[in-house]
């Protein structure tokens, strides 16, 4: 994984913890936060996501911004948990974004200058 001295955070980090995260599946969920919201399930896991996604829209509101990157890391986690447990891949969701910037991009081509 990306150490803090070679300044090599970006999206990367995110398949790391996919991987992460998928090495859980099955472990002992008395060892493991992540194993235990796999033994619970995924309308426990949706329930996480749900609740961070709240917190992270309180601490945008407030304009507090170091909080909102903390809680946006809480989602972000909860949320590849939530792929974990339903096989998606994290790229199948890097190729629906490019996607939609495909298409962005043709709109915008598109328009009269």
């Amino acid at each position: 994984m990306a150490s803090e001295t070679d300044g090599a955070f970006n999206a990367q980090i995110l398949d790391e913890l996919y991987a992460v995260i998928e090495s859980r599946k099955g472990a002992d969920p008395s060892t493991s936060r992540t194993a235990q919201l796999f033994h619970r399930g995924v309308a426990k896991i949706a329930q996480k996501v749900g609740e961070e996604a709240v917190e992270t829209l309180i601490e945008a509101v407030r304009g507090d911004k170091a909080l909102l990157a903390e809680e946006s890391a809480d989602l972000l986690y909860h949320l590849l948990v939530l792929w974990a447990d339903q096989d998606v891949k994290p790229e199948a969701v890097w190729q629906a974004l490019a996607k939609r910037r495909e298409t962005s991009e043709m709109v915008e081509e598109a328009k009269p200058a």
